[in-house]
C-alpha cells in the first residue's frame, strides 16, 4: 500500500519536472526561416536562372532568400545598379570560411555554413527541407524606429546582429555585357547591410531610425550570425511598406 501511495507522487513530480524542462526549451528557441544568400550580378550570364530560383524560394514562408549583387562584374561591360561593395566583402568573408581561393557567381550560401552553385536546385532543395530553430527575436516598427528585440538564450554563440534591407522585386533592362538586350526579373535585392551590434546571449534591444534606411527598401531582415564561424543562429523579417 505504501508503494501504491509513493509511486503516483513520484510520477507526478517527474511529470512536473518534464513540463518545466519542455517550457524552458521552448523559451530558448523559436522556429526560423532558412537563410539563402545568392551572390549575383546583372553582368553575369549564368545568374538569371539562379535569380529566378530565388524568386521561387522567396514565396516560401520558411525561407528568407536574399540576393547580394556584387561589384566585381561592374567593369566587364555593364554596371549593375544594385551592386554593393558590402555584398562583395560579405562573399569574400565566406570564401575564407569555406577555404576557397576565389569567389564566383552565382553562388548560394545557406545559413552561413553550406555553399552551392546558385542553380543547383537538387542540393539546395535538400538542405532547405530541414526544419530550423533559432534564437528568439522580434522585429517591430514604431513611428520613428525599427526595433529588434532579442530574448535571452543560454549558451548562445557571441554573434553579430545584422540589419539587411532589400527590395522585394525589380525588373531591369540590360544594355551591355553578357546579358545585353535581356530584361531581368530580380527578387529580394539587398540594398544595405548594417551591423547593429554584438549579442552575447542576454536580453537586448536595438533601434534604427527608419529615416536612415535606404529609400527604395520595401522590407528588412535581421540576421543573428555567430562571429567565429559566421553561422546564422537567428533570422526574421519585417515589411517596411
Amino acid at each position: 500500500m505504501a508503494k501504491g501511495v509513493v509511486m503516483p507522487s513520484v510520477c507526478k513530480s517527474l511529470l512536473v519536472v518534464g513540463l518545466l524542462v519542455c517550457c524552458v526549451a521552448h523559451a530558448q528557441a523559436q522556429s526560423r526561416p532558412a537563410v539563402v544568400e545568392l551572390f549575383t550580378s546583372e553582368g553575369c550570364s549564368s545568374c538569371p536562372p539562379a535569380e529566378a530560383y530565388i524568386g521561387e524560394l522567396s514565396q516560401h514562408k520558411d525561407v528568407l532568400a536574399l540576393a547580394f549583387h556584387v561589384d566585381y562584374w561592374d567593369d566587364l561591360g555593364w554596371k549593375d545598379p544594385f551592386s554593393l561593395k558590402i555584398s562583395t566583402d560579405r562573399q569574400y568573408a565566406y570564401s575564407t570560411i569555406f577555404r576557397h581561393s576565389s569567389v564566383y557567381t552565382p553562388q548560394v550560401v545557406i545559413d552561413g555554413k553550406a555553399e552551392f552553385v546558385g542553380t543547383d536546385r537538387g542540393h539546395i532543395g535538400g538542405v532547405l527541407a530541414v526544419t530550423r530553430t533559432g534564437v528568439p527575436l522580434r522585429i517591430l516598427l514604431d513611428q520613428e524606429n525599427l526595433v529588434v528585440e532579442l530574448s535571452a538564450h543560454e549558451n548562445a554563440a557571441r554573434s553579430q546582429v545584422l540589419l539587411v534591407t532589400y527590395v522585394r522585386r525589380a525588373t531591369s533592362s540590360i544594355g551591355r555585357g553578357e546579358n545585353a538586350g535581356r530584361k531581368l526579373d530580380e527578387f529580394n535585392i539587398v540594398r544595405g547591410v548594417r551591423d547593429l551590434g554584438v549579442w552575447s546571449g542576454g536580453t537586448a534591444t536595438f533601434r534604427t531610425p527608419l529615416s536612415s534606411l535606404p529609400r527604395d527598401a520595401t522590407d528588412a531582415a535581421v540576421l543573428v550570425q555567430s562571429i567565429d564561424r559566421r553561422e546564422v543562429i537567428g533570422a526574421g523579417t519585417q515589411a517596411l511598406r
